[in-house]
């Protein structure tokens, strides 16, 4: 090994080159052809003499790479000259290096300091493939504070500003829900089996009745308020708490509640809804089925009229229309039960009814049978059950009859003709399930988050010799484990606060459109939960393994939200196929051509706005620039647009069955179907930078940002590449930026994970305990 001393005697004309090729080796980017264009390089400059080309060529074997002590003496060298270094020198590898080699030579007047070496010196740089402007921050500072710990919890924004951007319009109404789940009433309990968990859950739960919570999206005369971006905010606080708690409380008020309330008249509500809120009554959602779960439309329960009684005989004919995994199943009096409607002989598709499971004293009612589904993987504070109807009788009024009644001799009639469009119609009133899961998924997830940060702010773990041991978060890849998914965080935030107000200010035209973004969010949001979960699980290593610091409690409460309320992988099928039939609602008719041929023909637009030469630049201003982010989102998702569509219009235009067709397609589906859904939530992340108002909060929203959307295109970068949008120099450059960003946004971890305003009674996991 050469020591820098023997260098400067030896090799001076390498000296200039330390810096890039430190950051070449410990990114660990050089490949066979850049060593060759290197040394060709090498072999043409007069300024290095033959012992120097020589030296500097065994630091270019790939086979025998600098080991550990000689990066660890180049990084050591190039950080003491850092305060000597002016500020305009450090944005440039080789301004650095040759400031290094002035700072640490005897002799000013070496040939490296001419105008042609640094020509050259340049081109070395350019043949490296680094960018001037993407020197990884950590190797110019080495800043200690008093404990030895890397300077890295001042930030120059106030958790608290943050906060209360994000939360924006509901501040006030999260402070008391937070108020409330940090009382001692709902303190945390031992679990010692599922049958006490589910009195402590249902206790919990009337705790947050009683303050209005649950039926604050009902109207002000059933003690409401009739807006549902409220009960949004207070579901997706309740979901630092107990997710136990948050389920029951979404299924009771949320699912049960909303069913009389979307699908039912003046007569259910005055019926049921106050005492729904009060949960005097408590409710079910009973809709999946053994046999059925995503695919509602062929439920297999029925509910046939009988006009002699005006009652309806709700029963379970197979083994298979059983309903299960009914959550509230066995604290319910009540059940919105979905089932075919059968009147006069003929069917008329999946309806609700409002059915009575048990009496006043908790008996179940003749014909009724609740089974406990038992054990789960998590929310066993959740008491799911499976419910089966024999030839049970209920009133003709007990039909939720807003969008189809059935008059007492049986005669069927509907404001919506069409079986297919009233059944969406249905459907789409009850979305707000789908449009809350992901909220509760992403409260989990920033615990998770905030558990592993501030952990990783106190942990130590080896360094350098009679110094104290380093901070993980101060390992560049601790960082890499865990400051993109804390981008990530933020943008689907932004995301699912887009959502929420449309949701909350949807019309009946808005519906459809609505359906697709909730569908899309939805799986897009537990993807993220259970992957962030598990990383943040890892980089706790054995502590997060303990029950007491919650990764084993948030993991199994989560792991179900990428099946329940839909399947992640069958919505994100839903999504692409909303994004290509705006028009019709089924491919194979006439005019599906027609719209296949329009989608193309947007589709190919972006062709043309292509520009070629961006497709290597490698620019620091360029790759964080919004618009080129935006642009880059914007044209996957229209060119995977245009290229299922063709695909599709040519399977069909060669006679295949439309089913057949989309059976062809269906993987291109799922990658369509992201590229929209990353598309929206960058589009609602820039939207709410330039929302933002405090100057101190929109630098570090932009840097977040910047992080979320280099971080996607680097997992998808092998689509970029073979597109033609980007070429390989760019793709590693990208990789470098989301490096860099990593360490900019690292002294700024603790502020970004309190802004989320968890209450520590909430996280309740020692090792979060920051000091």
């Amino acid at each position: 090994m050469l020591t820098f001393q023997q260098l400067k005697k030896e090799a001076p004309g390498i000296i200039p080159l330390l810096p890039m090729l430190y950051v070449a080796w410990a990114d660990a980017v050089l490949t066979p052809s850049e060593i060759n264009s290197i040394k060709n390089k090498i072999t043409s400059q007069r300024w290095l003499n033959a012992k120097e080309a020589e030296i500097l060529e065994q630091l270019l074997q790939p086979t025998s790479p600098p080991s550990d002590a000689e990066l660890r003496s180049w990084v050591q060298i190039i950080q003491r000259s850092a305060k000597d270094i002016p500020a305009t020198d450090k944005e440039s590898l080789v301004d650095m290096g040759m400031a290094i080699a002035k700072i640490n030579m005897d002799n000013t007047d070496f040939p490296m300091a001419s105008e042609e070496a640094q020509a050259a010196l340049r081109e070395i740089e350019s043949a490296l493939d680094v960018v001037s402007l993407e020197v990884p921050g950590n190797i110019l500072t080495k800043e200690k504070t008093e404990t030895g710990g890397a300077k890295s919890d001042k930030s120059a924004f106030q958790p608290e500003e943050m906060q209360h951007f994000l939360e924006a319009n509901h501040h006030q109404l999260r402070k008391k829900v937070r108020q409330i789940i940090t009382d001692d009433l709902l303190a945390y309990q031992p679990v010692t089996n599922k049958e006490d968990y589910r009195e402590t859950i249902l206790a919990w739960a009337k705790v947050l009745a009683k303050q209005g919570f649950g039926a604050l999206a009902y109207p002000k005369e059933y003690g409401g308020t009739g807006d549902m971006s409220q009960f949004i905010a207070v579901f997706e606080t309740i979901g630092y708490h107990d997710l136990s708690l948050t389920i029951k409380f979404g299924v009771q008020f949320g699912l049960f509640g909303g069913a009389i309330a979307n699908l039912g008249t003046e007569s259910h509500h005055q019926k049921y809804l106050l005492k729904t809120g009060t949960l005097e009554y408590a409710g079910c959602f009973a809709m999946t089925e053994t046999g059925h779960g995503s695919n509602v439309r062929q439920l297999e329960t029925t509910a046939t009229y009988n006009p002699e009684t005006q009652e309806f005989v709700i029963h379970s004919p197979t083994v298979s229309s059983r309903k299960e995994y009914i959550g509230n199943a066995l604290h319910s009096r009540y059940a919105a039960v979905f089932a075919q409607l059968q009147t006069q002989g003929e069917g008329q598709g999946v309806h609700a009814f409002v059915l009575q499971l048990r009496d006043e004293n908790h008996h179940l009612m003749p014909g009724v049978s609740v089974e406990d589904c038992g054990y789960k993987m998590g929310l066993n504070g959740v008491d799911n059950g499976k419910i089966w109807f024999d030839q049970v009788r209920i009133p003709r009024e007990n039909l939720l009859d807003k969008y189809g009644q059935v008059a007492p001799d049986g005669t069927y009639s509907s404001p919506i003709k069409s079986e297919g469009k009233r059944f969406f119609t249905m459907l789409g009133t009850l979305v707000g399930g789908r449009v809350n899961v992901p909220f509760a998924g992403l409260s989990a997830a920033k615990a998770g988050l905030t558990i592993a940060v501030k952990y990783a702010l106190v942990r130590r773990q080896f360094g350098p010799e009679n110094e104290p041991e380093t901070l993980l978060l101060d390992y560049p890849t601790h960082q890499r484990r865990l400051l993109p998914l804390l981008a990530k965080a933020y943008a689907i935030d932004f995301g699912l606060t887009y959502l929420a107000k449309r949701y909350s200010e949807k019309t009946e035209a808005d519906m459809r459109e609505i359906e697709t973004l909730a569908a899309g969010l939805k799986s897009y949001g537990t993807w993220f939960t259970t992957h962030c979960l598990q990383m943040c699980r890892e980089a706790c290593g054995g502590k997060g393994y303990l029950a007491e610091n919650r990764f084993t409690a948030l993991k199994a409460d989560t792991d179900i939200f990428t099946t329940f309320e839909g399947d992640n992988t069958v919505l994100m099928q839903l999504v692409a196929k909303g994004l290509l039939t705006s028009f019709k609602h089924e491919f194979g008719s006439s005019g599906a051509f027609g719209v296949l041929k329009y989608l193309s023909e947007q589709a190919s637009q972006t062709l043309a706005e292509y520009n070629p030469l961006f497709g290597r630049n490698a620019d620091q201003e360029h790759l964080r620039s919004l618009d080129f982010l935006k642009d880059a989102f914007a044209y996957r998702e229209r060119k995977q647009l245009m290229q299922v569509a063709d695909r599709l219009r040519k399977h069909i235009k060669r006679g295949m069955k439309s089913q057949d067709a989309f059976l062809r397609v269906q993987n291109q589906f799922l990658t369509l179907a992201n590229a929209f859904v990353e598309r929206l939530i960058l589009d609602q992340f820039i939207d709410g930078i330039q929302r933002c108002d405090n100057p101190s909060l929109k630098p570090i929203l932009n840097q977040l940002c910047c992080l979320y959307a280099l971080w996607q295109i680097e997992e998808d970068k092998g689509w970029f590449l073979e597109s033609g949008y980007m070429e390989a120099a760019k793709t590693k450059a990208i990789r470098r930026q989301i490096d860099k960003l990593c360490w900019e946004i690292r002294p700024h971890a603790l502020a970004l994970v309190e802004s989320f305003g968890i209450p520590d009674a909430c996280l309740a996991a020692p090792i979060a305990t920051y000091q």
